[in-house]
């Protein structure tokens, strides 16, 4: 990276702690002074191409909502993590997707983010219908919770430079986040004024039986088995993750879906992206 680039999330965070309370600046100054730098958003973009699938309208949008979040939120870097401003805008600029259309403030409600290096083991604990307790071990790329923080394997967020599976654990967990927005996740965030609830449901249910129904027959998916685990909590993040960076197979497997989305999300992906 270049100088320009050295320091950008400190300096970003430390002015926003200083201008926050006082509103020496506006939201417009900092971009307009403090935004990512040319080379370093080039960088990622080059590093991530489904970034930048958009018109440029949408990509300076995007480069916008990116600088915001690197000065609101909270990075952890975990032992083991060579934390630097291009994992930082990586990270920012895949979060700042699915929000391009509702704006920052869909992700109020937490400020950390977590970065390990690698997939992390958490220490479950279920009681069945018997009151029986159950103990066992779970391997998490990613995790999501009410008032965060939010947590992300930096491995699996590399992986996105791969889209050919349409596994993106930016998008998933953050997606996590939008659906919260409201409380607890059950598949439905908040939805524009041009969406009802009942169509948003009715066309992802569909969709989230038909999955089930191939995978319980054991035809070929291409879709992550993963989208069947808990209803449309689960099914929701998985084919957001594929509208974005995978949006020729969304749209070959699941039409509706990708429509409902591109409304939801108001992008159509497909438009721009590489074959």
């Amino acid at each position: 990276m270049s100088a320009e680039s050295a320091g950008l999330v400190a300096r970003l965070q430390d002015l926003w702690g200083r201008w926050w309370p006082r509103r020496w600046m506006s939201e417009a100054q900092l971009l307009r002074h403090h935004g990512i730098p040319d080379s370093l958003w080039r960088h990622t973009l080059a590093a991530y191409p489904f970034l930048a699938w958009r018109p440029p309208e949408r990509l300076h949008r995007l480069r916008n909502l990116s600088t915001l979040f690197l000065a609101r939120k909270q990075f952890t870097p975990m032992p083991g993590v060579a934390f630097d401003d291009a994992m930082a805008v990586a990270i920012a600029a895949q979060a700042c997707l699915p929000i391009l259309r509702h704006g920052l403030g869909a992700y109020d409600a937490f400020v950390g983010v977590v970065i390990h290096p690698d997939q992390v083991v958490a220490k479950r604990t279920h009681v069945d219908d018997a009151g029986v307790v159950h103990h066992y071990d779970e391997v998490l790329s990613g995790e999501s919770m009410p008032g965060g923080p939010i947590m992300l394997s930096w491995h699996d967020v590399e992986q996105a430079r791969e889209t050919q599976h349409g596994y993106n654990v930016v998008v998933h967990e953050f997606m996590h986040a939008l659906d919260m927005a409201h409380g607890q996740a059950d598949g439905i965030p908040p939805l524009p004024t041009d969406l009802s609830v009942r169509e948003w449901t009715e066309t992802l249910w569909q969709a989230f039986d038909r999955h089930n129904e191939a995978l319980a027959h054991g035809d070929p998916t291409w879709l992550d088995p993963y989208a069947a685990e808990d209803g449309l909590v689960e099914f929701l993040p998985v084919v957001a993750e594929a509208f974005f960076v995978a949006p020729q197979r969304l749209i070959a497997e699941f039409p509706d879906v990708y429509r409902l989305l591109s409304r939801f999300f108001g992008e159509d992906p497909i438009t721009h992206a590489s074959p």
